[in-house]
């Protein structure tokens, strides 16, 4: 059978890591505490090696070492989250097996030759199918955690760079919202008149329990909404169960951003709005009636 490790560094994200990984006998290798790899081992995976407590030192600091331990196995395919840290440990992954590393990669599949990767391309306007030879190393949004599973954990003794610690920790000025996670989003479009208005798209997001979102121009051009609320090609890409659109035109740009929604809805006021081509629900009406009244029926 094929194999898959699956790459995680301080912190749990990889439910979509695991059902890329679907079909393969896969092994999460764990840079974190005790309470990570127990995580990890019931998110489905086959089994969970695990590096110990890190201590004083960075994630970063065991890149060499999950780098040999995983060329030493050998496996077909190399998978982490696009979290920084991820990064740090597939870009070693890569280089000491000499693979190419993909992102923007939706199935992967291994084949007699090699490793066959579907991913977007131009902006998400296409997809391509590549084949390369030998392991592959994939880079996706992990998503949130899965549970289900009870895999073995397997503690194996791990070392870092001596001179690599952290010396202190400063936590951020503001909330970073992670709609990586979110498994019902409500964004907000230009069909907002006025920064005031952005309650009236809160308040369903809040009846609705789920996390706020936005189109490009709120986030970069009128500054509403901070980066990592804005969904789109240089955004955030999503995969909510439920992704409800407001006062959003439609753009390739942002819809791009939402096509891992497995739900879509899309209130509007003009009947010809590019979304409703995309939307499994379509609303033509003027949020400003709309919302409220949804946000009425859901309260």
């Amino acid at each position: 059978m094929s194999t898959t490790y699956i790459l995680v560094a301080g912190d749990a994200r990889i439910d979509a890591l695991v059902e890329l990984a679907q079909g393969t006998s896969t092994t999460a290798v764990v840079v974190g505490t005790r309470s990570v790899a127990e995580a990890v081992a019931a998110s489905g995976v086959d089994a969970v090696t695990w590096l110990g407590e890190p201590g004083d030192a960075p994630v970063e600091a065991y890149a060499s070492t999950v780098a040999t331990l995983v060329a030493s196995a050998q496996p077909d395919v190399v998978l982490a989250s696009s979290r920084p840290a991820d990064r740090v440990l597939a870009g070693a992954a890569a280089a000491v097996l000499g693979a190419p590393a993909f992102t923007q990669v939706s199935a992967v599949t291994v084949v007699a030759d090699g490793v066959e990767l579907t991913r977007s391309v131009f902006g998400g306007i296409a997809q391509e199918t590549d084949q390369v030879s030998g392991p592959a190393v994939v880079v996706v949004d992990g998503g949130a955690v899965a549970t289900g599973g009870s895999a073995a954990i397997a503690e194996v003794t791990a070392s870092a760079i001596p001179t690599l610690t952290v010396t202190e920790n400063r936590p951020a000025e503001r909330a970073v919202v992670d709609l990586g996670r979110a498994q019902r989003i409500v964004s907000a479009g230009r069909g907002v008149k006025a920064k005031d208005d952005l309650g009236l798209v809160e308040s369903l997001a809040a009846a609705l329990g789920a996390e706020t979102a936005c189109s490009r121009p709120l986030a970069e051009g009128l500054g509403w909404y901070t980066h990592d609320r804005y969904v789109g090609v240089t955004g955030q890409q999503v995969s909510p169960e439920l992704y409800l659109a407001v006062g959003i035109s439609g753009q390739l740009q942002h819809t791009v951003g939402a096509r891992g929604a497995r739900t879509v809805v899309a209130i509007n006021s003009d009947k010809d709005a590019p979304f409703f081509a995309e939307a499994d629900y379509c609303v033509v009406g003027d949020l400003y009636q709309v919302v409220p009244a949804l946000t009425a029926a859901l309260s």
